[in-house]
Formats: C-alpha cells, sequence, structure tokens
C-alpha cells in the first residue's frame, strides 16, 4: 500500500513538472533579465524549465515594436534608391554604406548618455543570419552590418527590448 502511494505522489509530481515545463518553455532568441542583479541573457537553445538569477526566476523581456516617445526606441533599417552596376535598374535596399548596412535606432536618434543609452542592436538578415553590435555611452546609437538586414532589435538600458515591426 506505501509503494502504491508513492508511485502516485512521484508519478503526480513528474506529470505537474512535465506540464510546469511546457508552460515555461523558453523559446529561441528570447531576452531575459535579472531584476536584481541586471544580468542578461539570450535563450540559444529551446527547452523546458525557468531561468533563475540571484534565487529569482528572471524576467522575460517582450520585444516592444511601438514607441510612444516620439519614436526614438524603434530600429529604423533606411531604404534608398541604388543604381545597379549597368545603371539602367533602381532597386530599393537597406541603407547601404562601405561596410554593408545600416540600422538607426529611431527616427529621432536616441540619447546614448551614461544613464540612459543603447546596449546593443541586432540585425536579422534574410538567410536568418544574427549579428549584434554592442554600443556604449556616447557612440552614435547606429550599427553597420555587412549582410542585407531583413529586421532589427535593440535593448536600451532603461526601457527595454524593441524590435522594428
Amino acid at each position: 500500500m506505501l509503494i502504491i502511494l508513492y508511485f502516485r505522489i512521484i508519478t503526480k509530481y513528474l506529470y505537474l513538472s512535465y506540464l510546469d515545463s511546457l508552460i515555461n518553455m523558453t523559446k529561441l532568441n528570447q531576452v531575459y533579465k535579472c531584476e536584481i542583479c541586471g544580468n542578461i541573457v539570450e535563450v540559444v537553445h529551446e527547452a523546458g524549465g525557468v531561468l533563475v538569477c540571484c534565487g529569482q526566476p528572471m524576467k522575460l523581456l517582450e520585444e516592444n515594436t511601438i514607441d510612444a516617445s516620439k519614436e526614438k526606441h524603434i530600429p529604423v533599417i533606411e531604404t534608398q534608391e541604388k543604381q545597379s552596376f549597368s545603371g539602367s535598374q533602381k532597386s530599393s535596399i537597406s541603407a547601404e554604406t562601405k561596410k554593408g548596412f545600416l540600422v538607426k535606432i529611431g527616427s529621432i536618434p536616441h540619447p546614448m548618455e551614461e544613464a540612459h543609452y543603447i546596449e546593443w542592436i541586432e540585425a536579422v538578415g534574410k538567410n536568418g543570419e544574427r549579428c549584434r553590435k554592442f554600443l556604449k555611452p556616447g557612440d552614435k546609437p547606429e550599427a553597420e552590418f555587412c549582410f542585407e538586414v531583413k529586421e532589427a532589435r535593440e535593448l536600451c538600458n532603461l526601457h527595454g527590448l524593441w524590435k522594428n515591426s
């Protein structure tokens, strides 16, 4: 009798743990932040469970796409007309630079001060390639990438994660 009761308790525990892992499943490229020490992690492999730092679950940073503060956080991938090599065709592309493609943060440049700045800009290419540039106070809130940028996101140290829609 005791063995059956023990088996039922273990089975229920395993089932509840399984359900919890489904509910708390991390997703690829999600960004989490510890609200105690400020550690930030990005998911590079999806799995179940809860990410924990300093003894507490980490906070999922949702990707914001609507900026109520005069468009200072949304990454801007500018387009321009570019002459093809033959000179006869024009095509619309991301703002091409000598190094690649340019992503700016905000249609109004984001502040880059000690207390308020963009920590990083990440670009995603049409073939799934990803690249991130880390910034510091005083830098321009923009980054160049050597591939055609399809979408971009950035992390503001005060206002969180932002993505162009």
